[in-house]
């Protein structure tokens, strides 16, 4: 049963990514330069399901290193920040929205990585 709230909550995470980087590269794009609506959800997932995927849920070979943990915690919570402090404002500086791409790739690229 833990596995498998594991898997639910992975699938859950890089819905979360998908929203994330998705709705930030529509808005660089298009040149709407402002916070969507899936930039929010997607942050706030990405934080919500990656608390849940820190917790001891995994099976025995599965822990990841606390200081992996760490690092991805600090980016995801600066990205939140980052995208929370400017979800009102009708437009945002484009160097806004590309750290916060660039804070999403980093953080996909730590997960995936740091072994």
């Amino acid at each position: 049963m833990k596995e498998f709230i594991r898997e639910v909550l992975l699938y859950c995470h890089l819905i979360g990514f998908g929203l994330l980087l998705g709705g930030s590269i529509v808005q660089l794009v298009s040149g709407k330069l402002k916070i969507n609506s899936a930039m929010l959800w997607g942050s706030l997932i990405q934080v919500i399901t990656g608390i849940g995927l820190a917790a001891p849920l995994r099976s025995a070979g599965h822990e990841p290193e606390p200081a992996k943990l760490a690092v991805k915690a600090v980016i995801a919570l600066l990205i939140l920040g980052a995208v929370w402090s400017v979800r009102k404002k009708d437009e945002i500086a484009k160097q806004h929205l590309i750290g916060i791409i660039a804070m999403t790739l980093i953080n996909a690229a730590v997960a995936v990585f740091w072994r």
